[in-house]
């Protein structure tokens, strides 16, 4: 580990006749940049928060940063479950929220250039009347297009489309020593060398600091739906999986959710969900250019749900009836986390056959160590999260039966040939799982990489390997 230096004034002197109004230190620092989203990660605040404007900027300080020995952390809008986002070795939080330009919006070749910090919720409305989408969906929609890049976002649409790695078609990158370099563009395909845009996707700000991103676009499916299936038990909603996604329908998303998620929603939303009579749940949705041309999926999934145990199926084909299944869908996170005190992430992938077993194992493990744990997630591709609730416990005893409960929950993927992290992840909180994950050989590879983009090692210190 590099030792860093501590912010000086004369530091603070320079940064703001880079960034005139954009620096903050001190009580002048809010204290919304200690932390992100998973608060039990702990809080830590930087000595100075800078608000980047231009590539230009961030090159600056970088520069100024490597060659002073001082930390860097990027952060975007901080809604990171890993604590990725959080100085937990001080310096400074470089932050983009104040790059979010659309830069481009290229019809002709189907892609989109932004600034890093455009939120995902904001990014259709430059695509309105083009006939074209961005298929990534990551639950959080306050969430940056940076952030979605530098943690490899996934979603409930990635079943069919993909993840956030397979619309980057080119990135521009400041390397830790201040130089500004452009990876990949607008082609969609190469086989020119080693892929550096592969390696900083998911990175976490490790490598180098993202400073413009040009994703793919496709064209926006006319007519979506949604088939909600209630199951008697959970073994049966996800034993349906395999069967609906090799039944040729194509879904944009299988999702899976219990009755006691769904009740944690309707609680937080202050609205019902259209069905509670069931202890699971499969969601799937449908994208086609027409309800006519989507009638055959529809007809088979209903036929193959009721007969493998599905107790009804309930057609949402309008726009009220997809509202308040997705809405309830989209706010399980924020509702878990509304019925507890606090609470700690598990955002393990798995292969999706063994699902249920992994889910089977989480209510086990619950019930042994005594806490309450709530689950949900991507049945389509095998991406669970589960929620482990503080509840009333005290503290002494939460830490030791969190620690037990995310052990066991990672070692029982580890031997079902399952990964850390799906969608959100190493951060600093997930570095132990993540060696005992890969070992130690992958591990050695992955600290040479960073060593040849950041061999000061000022690039989000603490994080992933770090």
């Amino acid at each position: 580990m590099s030792t860093f230096h501590p912010v000086t004034e004369q530091d603070l002197a320079y940064f703001r006749s880079l960034l005139p109004g954009r620096v903050f230190s001190g009580a002048d620092i809010s204290t919304d940049y200690d932390h992100d989203e998973m608060t039990e990660y702990g809080h830590f605040l930087p000595e100075a928060v800078l608000q980047a404007l231009t590539a230009e900027e961030i090159c600056a300080v970088l520069k100024y940063c490597n060659e002073h020995h001082i930390p860097v952390t990027p952060r975007g809008a901080g809604t990171g479950l890993c604590g990725g986002c959080v100085a937990i070795h001080g310096g400074v939080v470089l932050s983009t929220e104040k790059m979010k330009k659309v830069l481009e919006v290229d019809t002709r070749n189907m892609t989109a250039t932004v600034e890093p910090g455009v939120l995902l919720m904001e990014f259709p409305k430059a695509l309105e009347g083009t006939g074209l989408f961005y298929p990534p969906d990551p639950g959080e929609k306050t969430a940056t297009m940076g952030g979605n890049a530098m943690t490899n976002a996934g979603g409930m649409r990635a079943v069919r489309y993909g993840v956030t790695r397979d619309y980057v078609l080119g990135m521009e990158v400041a390397l830790a020593d201040g130089s500004l370099i452009q990876l990949g563009g607008k082609t969609v395909k190469t086989s020119s060398g080693y892929s550096l845009i592969d390696l900083m996707i998911g990175s976490e700000g490790t490598l180098g600091f993202l400073t413009k991103l040009t994703v793919k676009l496709i064209p926006e499916p006319k007519v979506n739906l949604s088939l909600l299936m209630p199951f008697d038990d959970l073994d049966a909603c996800i034993g349906a999986v395999p069967q609906v996604l090799a039944c040729g329908c194509d879904p944009t998303a299988v999702e899976f959710m219990e009755r006691e998620v769904i009740s944690c929603a309707e609680t937080y939303l202050g609205k019902q969900f259209p069905d509670t009579s069931a202890d699971a749940y499969l969601l799937v949705r449908l994208d086609g250019p027409s309800v006519e041309a989507l009638q055959p999926a529809i007809d088979t999934l209903t036929d193959l749900a009721l007969s493998i145990g599905a107790r009804d199926v309930l057609l949402a084909d309008t726009d009220e009836r997809k509202e308040s299944i997705w809405n309830a869908r989209g706010a399980f996170l924020e509702a878990i986390k509304g019925s507890t005190t606090t609470m700690d992430e598990c955002d393990v992938v798995v292969p999706r056959d063994v699902i249920p077993q992994f889910v089977h194992k989480t209510v086990e493990i619950g019930r042994r160590v005594g806490v309450r744990i709530r689950s949900f997630g991507h049945a389509g591709d095998g991406n669970l999260h589960i929620y482990v609730c503080r509840d009333d416990l005290p503290e002494v005893e939460w830490k030791e039966k969190v620690e037990a409960v995310m052990h066991q929950l990672y070692d029982t993927a580890r031997e079902i040939r399952g990964e850390v992290s799906g969608e959100h992840g190493i951060g600093h909180a997930k570095k132990a799982f993540l060696r005992d994950s890969v070992g130690e050989r992958q591990v050695q590879l992955m600290r040479g990489i960073k060593a040849a983009f950041d061999p000061n090692g000022i690039l989000n210190p603490g994080k992933v390997i770090g």
